[in-house]
């Protein structure tokens, strides 16, 4: 080898351990950076005649592009669940732990300890003030726990205004970033910092909401919801959230724009069209998809099953059973009930026996026309069907004669409703006709009391006109003001009862134990339907081990997508990290390289010199 292609060799390995210093030096000033991927130099090993020389290569990025999409959709999936954890997990601590002082279960008990003591000693004042005192307690925690839901909902909706703001501001910066990434004249190292940007972008975008990533070949990358909405593609949608103010229970969403009474979070693409990404259910995950979940289905469920409570407490102390009076038409047999106190809201019940099989079906009195067709199954299995009961008892009858079929014979006299079974054929047997109403004065003789009423002290009858009397109701419901000042109501069912008398409030505590509700179908798609039924205390223990439940599975959940977080993040250190003590190593390496150069340069100098001196 000639002193030239010597000196050419130990210039061409200093100037690679210069390029290599660079890049060294790179990443160690970046091993804290979040995001920052470990830079290499390749070098590329040149034979130029009977010579061979090192020259440097490009600068290479660590990146593993298939787990790079696996972290993105775990950041997605991790922030989901652990924004419904944290949400559910508070929901559970309003309603408190069963049996402890305050929790929803531990007032309920105490207004039926209240009862069972005033039933012993009815004429006992104090016995009628505490009564009185944990039915007020009662309202007003369920008063209260309407208010700590509607709170977090409206906690959901002002953090999807503040989401929405910082996707865009990610999604524009991931833009321009792209935009600068397609300028391939950019050198290697500035195009390196650019990819740990993209990543960066990406990532907090998927923190955001669920997205699908393209690595196009020029480096940029092109974002798609996992329901294939695009959302960067050269060009870059735009969200858009319009909040709807204040939210109530009786704000919720509604597919139809002119139903929809909370905020409206829609994507505007890059050809102009819009999307309403609650709507079309775009959103699958990331903490944007979480919020709209707790918004419109988990917490409105939650106000749903309170509501369901509410309810059942009212009803139990104030509705009054009338049962049928026996009706017969030659060898046919049933019952004959009056229709004339049955309000909206209000209902009858007929339980009948056909082949053999005990059924049962409950008609509500329905005022609104766009509530009907209403038809379908309990908790309980009975049938539940809504009839205008405005039209007379004639169409009542028959209406539910077109319900039963032939096996059963429905007439109308008046405003009383006959149901007679099919006689001789003895096919079917009707076996109870119950119209079930609310009391309609404090102190007409009847048992039931107007206990807990409705805003101005209005009765609840359970009403499904306009936006139904149970929606809201746990938020509204209240002690009747009568009872406030004259708590003798709670005893004397007619002026001139003795104090002395336990008959109401014996009916009134058997009802409050013993009463049996059942709802339709309440509880989000995605935890699976979920149905109250059973007595009052039944409907709150469903309702607090139900909540429970789930805010047991999100929290579950969330520490299962964290620890699968925390070891892709392990491995993405370990890929992409910096390790310091190898860079160390390396820069040994790099100085004796450095130093062999420098020695070679030396010597061929030093042979040079000579030469001259010749």
């Amino acid at each position: 080898m000639s002193l030239s292609s010597s000196l050419s060799n130990a210039l061409s390995g200093m100037r690679v351990g210069q390029n290599s210093l660079e890049v060294l030096s790179r990443n160690v000033s970046n091993s804290g950076t979040p995001g920052y991927h470990k830079q290499s130099l390749s070098v590329i090993d040149t034979v130029a005649g009977a010579s061979s020389y090192a020259r440097s290569g490009t600068v290479e990025r660590a990146f593993n592009k298939s787990l790079q999409v696996y972290y993105t959709n775990a950041v997605s999936d991790t922030a989901y669940s652990g924004t419904r954890a944290a949400s559910l997990d508070r929901l559970q601590a309003f309603l408190g732990m069963p049996g402890k002082a305050g929790s929803l279960d531990t007032m309920f008990g105490n207004l039926q300890n209240a009862f069972q003591a005033l039933s012993t000693s009815p004429d006992n004042y104090a016995s009628r003030a505490t009564v009185v005192t944990q039915a007020q307690a009662m309202a007003t925690t369920l008063n209260s726990l309407t208010r700590d839901v509607q709170s977090l909902r409206q906690e959901a909706e002002n953090e999807m205004a503040a989401t929405v703001d910082r996707l865009n501001l990610a999604v524009t910066s991931l833009k321009s970033v792209n935009d600068k990434l397609g300028d391939l004249s950019s050198d290697n190292a500035t195009r390196a910092t650019l990819m740990d940007q993209r990543d960066r972008l990406v990532s907090e975008i998927a923190e955001l909401m669920d997205v699908r990533v393209d690595y196009r070949s020029d480096d940029t990358v092109a974002l798609m919801t996992r329901s294939g909405v695009g959302i960067l593609d050269g060009s870059a949608a735009r969200f858009n959230f319009t909040p709807a103010g204040a939210l109530s229970a009786d704000k919720q969403f509604s597919a139809d724009p002119a139903k929809n009474s909370v905020g409206r979070l829609t994507l505007s693409t890059a050809s102009g069209s819009t999307i309403d990404l609650v709507q079309q259910r775009v959103l699958q995950s990331g903490k944007l998809g979480a919020l709209v979940e707790l918004r419109d289905e988990t917490l409105v469920a939650a106000q749903g099953q309170l509501d369901e409570i509410a309810a059942g407490l009212a009803q139990a102390m104030s509705t009054v059973k009338t049962a049928g009076t026996a009706a017969s038409s030659g060898t046919q047999n049933g019952y004959t009930l009056d229709l004339s106190g049955v309000r909206t809201g209000n209902d009858f019940v007929l339980s009948y026996k056909s082949g053999g099989v005990d059924k049962a079906v409950r008609v509500v009195n329905v005022g609104d026309p766009s509530k009907l067709p209403l038809d379908y199954v309990d908790a309980t299995g009975a049938r539940v069907v809504g009839m205008d009961f405005s039209a007379g008892s004639a169409a009542v009858a028959a209406g539910l004669q077109g319900v039963l079929g032939s096996g059963l014979t429905v007439s109308a006299s008046g405003n009383s409703l006959t149901v007679l079974d099919d006689g001789a054929t003895n096919a079917t047997d009707v076996n109870a006709l119950t119209a079930r109403t609310t009391a309609t004065a404090l102190q007409n003789g009847d048992a039931a009391l107007n206990l807990f009423v409705d805003t101005n002290n209005a009765d609840f009858t359970n009403s499904l006109d306009g936006k139904t009397q149970k929606l809201g109701f746990a938020g509204r419901i209240a002690v009747n003001a009568s009872v406030l000042i004259d708590n003798t109501l709670l005893v004397k069912a007619t002026p001139t009862s003795s104090l002395g008398d336990p008959s109401r409030v014996d009916y009134l505590l058997d009802q409050l134990q013993n009463a049996t509700f059942a709802s339709s179908q309440t509880g989000p798609a995605s935890a699976g339907s979920f149905r109250l039924s059973g007595s009052v205390g039944d409907l709150i223990a469903q309702t607090m081990n139900y909540t429970g439940s789930l805010s047991e599975l999100a929290t579950s959940d969330a520490s299962t997508q964290q620890m699968a977080m925390d070891s892709l993040d392990e491995r993405m250190q370990s890929e992409y990290g910096v390790n310091v003590d190898e860079e160390m190593a390396r820069l040994i390496e790099l100085q004796n390289a450095y130093a062999a150069n420098s020695r070679v340069i030396a010597a061929v100098q030093e042979l040079m010199n000579r030469l001259m001196e010749l």
